[in-house]
């Protein structure tokens, strides 16, 4: 895993922490002011969802495959899309500025239905950006995905998330320094002639086996040969 994509994948877990957090804390008071006569449904499928957001990425933040995570997007990104959904149906285009002095009902009396509707406002602009945030993070992962594969990693996706690389860099080797594309390992050259058939195609020496590292920043890729002993 390069430094920029731990760094960007950190960024969004904190992101994504404190929005669910934050909504799961909004729930939590609509659950005791409402909970179990008014606003049943939403109470509870609010608790869940930022809750459960929290417990998955708490998991994957200490063990993740990028087929695991993908998964666990993709079941986000429904929650959290029926989450905005459901709560624009509730408080839709409401004003909340003209609800001063009006009360709402609650399960032990009333409470203002100005605070009521900003707590909504909240959780719907919350909802709707968790679900924007969870569609570029599976797009981005598929994205590096695919690199990985091209790179030849065609087992990335079962393998730790912390191999895949950001754009433009090789997987598997952590880079120290931001912004820098980490090298691949190298081997020694040795003076063992390589032989090229007409149409461009390597021909490999007997006694050795062929060594093919991918260039990075369009370069072209470098071939070595080694003897069997050393590859």
């Amino acid at each position: 895993m390069t430094v920029r994509f731990g760094n960007r994948r950190i960024f969004f877990y904190v992101a994504v922490f404190l929005l669910s957090a934050t909504v799961l804390g909004l729930a939590a008071h609509f659950a005791n002011v409402f909970l179990p006569t008014l606003h049943k449904d939403f109470s509870i499928f609010s608790l869940v969802v930022s809750a459960l957001t929290i417990f998955v990425f708490l998991i994957t933040l200490q063990w993740a495959q990028p087929l695991t995570e993908a998964i666990a997007y993709f079941i986000l990104w429904a929650l959290w899309l029926a989450m905005g959904a459901w709560a624009t149906d509730i408080i839709g285009n409401t004003q909340c500025d003209g609800l001063a002095g009006q009360r709402t009902a609650t399960k032990s009396g009333d409470m203002s239905a100005q605070a009521f509707c900003y707590e909504m406002k909240v959780i719907q602009a919350f909802s709707w950006m968790l679900f924007v945030l969870f569609t570029l993070a599976f797009i981005i992962l598929l994205t590096l995905v695919d690199q990985a594969q091209r790179y030849g990693r065609r087992d990335i996706w079962e393998e730790p998330i912390r191999e895949l690389p950001w754009f433009g860099e090789a997987p598997g080797y952590y880079n120290t320094t931001p912004g820098q594309s980490a090298p691949y390992p190298t081997y020694p050259q040795y003076p063992y002639p390589m032989s090229s058939a007409g149409n461009g195609q390597v021909i490999q020496t007997p006694g050795h086996s062929i060594i093919i590292q991918p260039g990075t920043h369009g370069q072209p890729p470098t071939i070595t040969q080694v003897p069997l002993a050393s590859a």
